[in-house]
Parts: structure tokens; sequence; C-alpha cells
């Protein structure tokens, strides 16, 4: 049976055909309620705009959901921490809407500057009224840029090429970045004083709510005009209503409000304001950005692979190319430590050397902690709660990249300790068989082997001698057991020695016992690295 992806609400035809050829598609009205919570309890992933509320009855509802996507930018409908618990990645299409949300800036600056808004209205009433709406010319203005993330970037090359002069303020932003933008960074009282207009384009965080109120607006430069098409909130829009009655701000273009829809606010009694319902992202190209987005973070997510726009998932963001491969390699190391181990280790590493560890391997980290708890606990383990069943646990994982030079061009090591004082430490690497990436286990527990990171694996540490080998395979064969491959590791004869197998299907505890048994065994235990 295919998994199923429930789309709640309308989504690019684009966005459905990535989806179709691997998944049950099903179709629901996300606005009524009762509909949509029967529809979640046989979802696997749900993918909304920002009219359905996925809250912690929504995910309660759906005891198979992997993945909430939002194919839009914010997630005030998504209730995140609700999802984490559960270990349900949230996604949302990040850049899906950059463009037109600072084309939208751009327009109401410019219908605020030349009244457009105002004397069309005025037109169509049958006033012929030039001289009422005269504007002011963008040429040779100051616009202040409030935040240079990705939208006040593109805002600032668009307006630039006005001829205007740019100032901005961004306490996260380094001025020589600044500079090589063409803008002068300045403090934010600074930036009030002189700009002629200002475009805000900052994220609503707690900082930023209110950002520009009462007190910001009694010291702007007479006459200016500001734009809000970010967040609703950022601009206090009853002090700016004020502003605007007693002349000291000329015009203002609103895109977002504090509560929305929104239908009635002080801004609204004045012609000068240009007012839109958060259009931002309301463009045919912005809709299917968006869902083409969510769409191919979905089809990662059921497929078990790391989602870059994650936004529940430490270690979120790009992954280079070269460190992908390795991460089912990490899990897998993750998921033969707990096996030697036996349990659930006091501390772990995870070491990453190699070429590779000139990239950001972070991710790698996350990776192993998520197979380190695979087969503990009973929940399903994901990229999102990885981290959290390791905290509530006091399992400390840590990454390290040492510098020595190895005989591969990537190595990764996940090692710890035990509550008993023991210690394990299970080593592998990524080869390159054409165009097949090959998972192959290196190093376990200071024996180098050379074996596939695959399937089901036994390791039997006993004192090398005779005959070991061919009682092993007599037991097994007599069970039904296939042995796929083998390899036994000494550090001398007669000494301390591991055999490895991989096996064709799971032993029963019974069975793996009854096979140490015969050989004397002081260590038995079995991994299973098959993909999920």
């Amino acid at each position: 049976m295919n998994p199923v992806v429930l789309i709640a609400e309308e989504l690019a035809p684009a966005a459905i055909e990535v989806l179709a050829h691997d998944f049950d598609v099903r179709h629901v009205d996300g606005t009524d309620r009762p509909a949509l919570l029967c529809a979640l309890a046989e979802a696997d992933a749900v993918i909304v705009r920002s009219a359905t509320q996925i809250d912690a009855e929504a995910v309660a509802a759906a005891p198979r959901l992997k993945v909430v996507a939002r194919a839009g930018v914010g997630l005030d409908n998504v209730e995140v921490p609700a999802a984490t618990a559960r270990g349900v990645m949230v996604v949302n299409a990040p850049t899906s809407n950059i463009v037109s949300a600072a084309e939208q800036a751009v327009a109401l600056l410019l219908a605020v500057a030349r009244n457009t808004a105002s004397a069309s209205a005025a037109l169509k009433a049958g006033e012929w009224k030039r001289s009422k709406y005269t504007g002011v010319e963008l040429q040779g203005k100051t616009v202040g840029v409030v935040g240079l993330g990705r939208i006040g970037v593109l805002f600032a090359s668009r307006i630039a090429a006005f001829g205007t002069r740019l100032i901005a303020y961004d306490p996260y932003i380094q001025p020589a970045r600044a500079a090589q933008l063409g803008v002068r960074l300045v403090g934010l009282e600074e930036l009030l004083r002189e700009s002629d207009f200002i475009s805000i384009h900052l994220p609503k965080t707690p900082e930023t709510v209110g950002l520009i109120g009462e007190k910001e607006l009694a010291i702007v430069k007479p006459g200016v005009r500001i734009v809000n098409a970010a967040r609703g909130g950022l601009v206090d829009e009853q002090a700016l209503a004020d502003a605007i009655a007693e002349g000291r701000v000329a015009g203002a273009g609103i895109d977002v409000y504090a509560k929305e829809p929104c239908t009635s606010s002080p801004l609204f009694a004045f012609d000068n304001v240009v007012a839109t319902p958060h259009l931002g992202a309301s463009t045919n190209e912005a809709q299917d950005k968006a869902g083409l987005a969510v769409a191919k973070s979905v089809k990662l997510a059921l497929q078990g692979e790391f989602v870059p726009d994650a936004v529940n998932v430490q270690a979120g963001g790009v992954v280079a190319e070269d460190v992908r491969p390795l991460l089912p390699l990490a899990e897998k190391l993750g998921r033969a430590f707990t096996a030697l181990a036996g349990g659930v280790a006091a501390s772990v590493t995870v070491e990453v050397r190699g070429e590779i560890a000139t990239h950001d391997v972070s991710v790698l980290k996350l990776a192993a902690t998520k197979g380190l708890f695979s087969s503990v606990v009973e929940e399903q383990v994901t990229y999102v709660n990885a981290p959290h069943l390791a905290a509530e646990r006091g399992v400390e994982v840590t990454l390290v990249t040492p510098a020595e030079t190895v005989d591969h061009p990537n190595l990764v090591t996940v090692r710890g300790a035990l509550p008993d004082g023991r210690t394990v430490r299970v080593s592998g690497t990524v080869a390159h068989a054409g165009a097949r990436d090959v998972l192959k286990l290196t190093e376990v527990d200071g024996f180098d082997v050379e074996i596939g990171a695959e399937g089901i694996l036994l390791f039997l540490r006993y004192v090398d001698r005779p005959g070991v080998v061919g009682t092993v395979g007599t037991l097994l064969g007599e069970a039904g057991v296939n042995i796929a491959a083998m390899q036994v590791a000494r550090r001398e004869a007669g000494g301390e020695t591991l055999m490895t197998l991989t096996v064709d299907q799971a032993l029963g505890a019974d069975l793996l016992t009854s096979a140490a048994d015969s050989i004397g065994a002081v260590a038995a235990s079995a991994a299973d690295l098959r993909d999920e």
C-alpha cells in the first residue's frame, strides 16, 4: 500500500504530479474540521496552505503522520511543538514567494509615492483632480530598508534602479556584506531620521513585534512614507494612523496586519494609505513554486531522506551533495552501535574524518542519533524527535572532525561509553561502484573488517581455534538461515576473534544464543541494517 498524502487546500497541478506516481493522493476540505480529522486517520503526510489548522488535536488524529507541509512561508496555522513531540516533520517553502513579496513592496512604495490608488478611485467616481494627487519622485531619495534578509536584498536591488540612496538597519549582517549590496548600514534611529521612504522586511519574532511604534514614529523624517509587506504587528497600526493624521507621515503602503483577516483598521480612513489584503505571495508563480517545493519535500520525507526545508529538524539547511550518501551510513552505524552495546550508551561521539570533513557534516550526528534509538523505543524515530529522545534518556551525542589522515575519502565512526564502563566502536565508509554508493563497515571494536553495511549482520566474538566457522555455518543451515557473506577478523592466531556474518533473515533470540553457545562466544549481537 502506498503512503497516503492528504491535500487539504488547492495545490498546483504540477505539484500533484510530483506525488501522484509514488503515493496515494487524497483530497479534503481543510476548513471542514470533522472531515479533516477523519481523513487524517490514514494520512502519512498532509499539505496545507493558510486556511487549514494543524494543531495538537489534528496531529493526535493522525497516528501514521510523518510530515506536515505548508505550501507557503509562514507557519501560523501549524502547531510545530505538537508535531515535533510526535516526531512529525514540519516543512514549508521558505523561498517560494521572495520575489513576489519584494515586488509587492516595490508596488506599494510606488503607489504611495504617486497616490495611485486614491487617484484611481476618484477617477472611477467621476472626479478629475490631477492637482490633488500630485506625488513625489523616488530618484535622489533615501530609502531605508529594515531587514536585509532574502526579501530585503531583493527589494533593495530593485529600488536601487530608481536612482535612490539606500541605507539599512539589520543587526545580523556584516557591514562588508551590506557594502557589496550598495547599502550603508545604520542604526534604527538614524534610519528613521534620514529616510524618505521606509520598507520593512523582518520576520515576526518577540523582538520585532512593535518595532515601529509611537516612540519611533515621533522621530521619523517629516513626510516619510512607510511600507510594510512583511508581517503584521511589526508596525503599530494605531500609532501609524496617529502619525499620518498629524502629518508627520505622508503615507503608507500596508499589506499585512496584526490580526488577519482584517477588514477594519484605523489606517483605512486615509486616502494616502494603500491597503491590500496580504497579497505578498499572491502571484501564480509564487503559488506554483510553493506547491512544487513542498511536494518535493514530502516525497523526500516519505522516502526517509533528509529534507533541507524541515523547520523542526536540527542541522536543517542545505546538505552538500558529497555528504548526502553518508546519511544512511551514519544511521546504520548508529543502529550497529546500539546492537553491539546491547542498550543505550551514556555518551556517544560521532567522528567524521577524511576529505568529507571539509564540508558541514553536522547532519551526520543527527542521522547517527536517529539510528541509535531506532531499535530502542516503540515510537517512530525520525530526524525530528531523535535529539529529544537522546536528551530524554540523558545521552549526550557530540560531533568531532579530527584532522588526521585516513585511508578513505570519508570515514564515519560512532563510538561511546556504556554505563558499565565498556566502550563500543564501529566505523564505516561509502565507496562508489559506478553510479552506485556502497556502504561498508570498516572496523568493529578495533577489528578491521570490510563487509557491506546492509541487511542483517551477526557479530560473534570468541577465541580463535579450528572448526568455529563450520560449527556456526552448520547450526544456521540446520535452522534454515542462509549466510550471504562472512568475514573473520583476528588480532593474532589463537587470540580474540570477531566473526561478522550477513544473513538473509532475522534470527530469534534463542537461535542467536545457541550460535554463541556452540562456539563459546564471549559476545554475540545482531544488527538489522535493512533499509526501512
